[in-house]
């Protein structure tokens, strides 16, 4: 019996990838604005002492963001496949009519990774032998693309849009439950800053940080949150005893 002198192959280091993150981008997007604008509306709209205009104005400003934030999240999707389109039939074109231009490309491209013209010549006759990858290759390569998901353009707009939403309505809830402004406020508040907390953290762990780097992305976005929802406040407040003076 012969033992084999083949070397064994090793298995594949297993590598971890964050998947759909388009989606993940609309959703985190979408959920911290709308936390953080529609909960400074409110916040401001409060020192007006009216829980009515506040659930009024409050909710107007909810459903016009997350109709006007799923409609931009779904234009740019359309407009990212669009170019992507483009700059790939013009790819096809040069790969056709202006091989050897191309070809002189990749010889480039794969010198700024400081590999010789000889050794790339194999990667250069690999890729003309296959029309579609050489393509890819300029798309990957020289012009830094990434080919947009399959899904639909109305998926991104969809997620972005409920994704503001949800994120706008969670600081509104104290104003349905108490007819005291001050009441509603600080329960919004403390609301608030809790969602802001475990959200600023969970969105960085789920990106894959370092918990350390976790707990800042924390502290900064209440720190937003917050100081946006001052701002508010007391921009309102001043323009209403703006206008008391004038009356």
């Amino acid at each position: 019996m012969s033992l084999s002198t083949s070397p064994s192959m090793a298995p594949p280091h297993p590598e971890q990838h964050t998947q759909h993150g388009e989606l993940i981008r609309d959703c985190i997007i979408g959920f911290a604005d709308g936390l953080t604008v529609p909960f400074a509306l409110t916040a401001g709209l409060s020192s007006l002492g009216s829980s009515k205009l506040v659930v009024v104005g409050g909710l107007a400003e909810i459903f016009a963001g997350a109709i006007s934030m799923g409609l931009g999240a779904y234009l740019a999707a359309v407009t990212e496949k669009k170019h992507y389109d483009v700059e790939e039939a013009r790819e096809w074109d040069e790969v056709h009519h202006r091989p050897q231009d191309e070809e002189r490309e990749i010889y480039d491209i794969l010198g700024r990774y400081g590999i010789s013209q000889a050794d790339s010549q194999g990667v250069v006759q690999g890729l003309k032998q296959d029309k579609r990858m050489w393509v890819q290759f300029m798309m990957d390569f020289e012009l830094k693309l990434s080919r947009p998901a399959d899904k639909g353009a109305w998926v991104e707009g969809l997620v972005m849009g409920l994704s503001y939403m949800l994120g706008g309505i969670l600081p509104m809830i104290p104003y349905f439950a108490f007819d005291n402004t001050n009441h509603a406020l600080f329960t919004s508040i403390g609301v608030t800053v809790v969602i802001l907390l475990i959200f600023g953290y969970f969105k960085a762990i789920f990106t894959g940080t370092t918990r350390r780097d976790a707990y800042w992305s924390a502290l900064q976005t209440l720190l937003i949150g917050v100081l946006a929802a001052g701002v508010s406040y007391g921009i309102i407040k001043g323009i209403d005893s703006a206008l008391k003076v004038r009356l």
